[in-house]
């Protein structure tokens, strides 16, 4: 798999050739006008018409430009980050993405640090943990309080299943008065991101969210670190260690690729294009 990669040296250009983050990471105004069809990413039959009361929860425009951050950590949820200590390190950066809002209270701080700059939410855990909004919401609302003044980003356009419950997340936050950003990906933006990353051998039904955020992290950032980034059982000293820093659930078999998007960045990590952090920090 290691030796797939004839364009790694330029992926920072070669993903912004194909995605270009800074203009479609997000469902903007400017790149998704009232009156058009949405297409959905995975339904692609379907398509969504953008009314005035859709178009109304888009941003004018991105909020971020090309390399606007000199150092981003991108933290996943892998076991790899527990005992880590990196927490001071993550916390360092400026500006910090993470993955479908997981725990960053006290018990876990020293390893993941609290800075949280754009969080996503996969509807799933609304429907799963939150009744889909349809009941209490101030219990969600209080989880996503923990994460301060961070964007919050939900793939409403996946597919139809997944724009209601998101769209409830906006919603939301205007009924409780809340200041935050909700952001929705632009669905071609995504499949322009798993196009690329199966160019490179990372061949999945569905992306993971991290692979989502360091693919944007490297348009967005002048440097990208990736915490919390590991497909296995075990770490490089042959230790037994969680899935996630939080628990041992696994994922579904048969929808993500994580191995080989494991391997893709560990590549890109030999080639200096990114930083994967797989021991304790100092």
């Amino acid at each position: 798999l290691i030796l797939q990669f004839p364009l790694c040296l330029s992926c920072r250009n070669l993903l912004s050739r194909c995605c270009n983050a800074p203009s479609f990471l997000f469902t903007t105004k400017k790149n998704t006008p009232s009156g058009t069809k949405l297409r959905y990413e995975v339904d692609t039959s379907s398509t969504l018409p953008i009314t005035s009361e859709i178009f109304k929860m888009f941003p004018n425009d991105m909020p971020h430009t090309r390399s606007q951050f000199r150092k981003c950590a991108v933290v996943g949820n892998g076991g790899i980050i527990k005992n880590s200590k990196c927490g001071k390190e993550i916390d360092s950066a400026d500006f910090v993405f993470r993955c479908n809002i997981p725990p960053i209270s006290e018990k876990y701080v020293v390893d993941v640090g609290s800075k949280t700059d754009m969080v996503t939410v996969n509807p799933s855990i609304i429907i799963e943990r939150f009744q889909k909004l349809e009941r209490w919401r101030k219990p969600f609302f209080q989880v996503l309080q923990t994460y301060k003044n961070s964007s919050v980003v939900l793939p409403a356009f996946y597919n139809t299943h997944n724009t209601d419950v998101s769209f409830r997340v906006k919603y939301m936050m205007d009924d409780f008065g809340s200041r935050r950003d909700v952001y929705f990906f632009n669905p071609q933006y995504l499949l322009s991101v798993q196009r690329f990353w199966a160019l490179q051998g990372v061949r999945a039904k569905r992306l993971t969210s991290g692979v989502m955020l360091a693919s944007a992290a490297l348009e967005l950032c002048e440097e990208v670190h990736l915490y919390g980034f590991w497909a296995f059982s075990m770490n490089p000293s042959g230790i037994f260690i969680m899935h996630h820093y939080y628990d041992n659930i696994k994922p579904r078999p048969g929808f993500h690729a994580m191995p080989s998007e494991i391997f893709t960045f560990l590549h890109l990590h030999s080639r200096g294009i990114l930083n994967v952090h797989t021991n304790p920090c100092r």
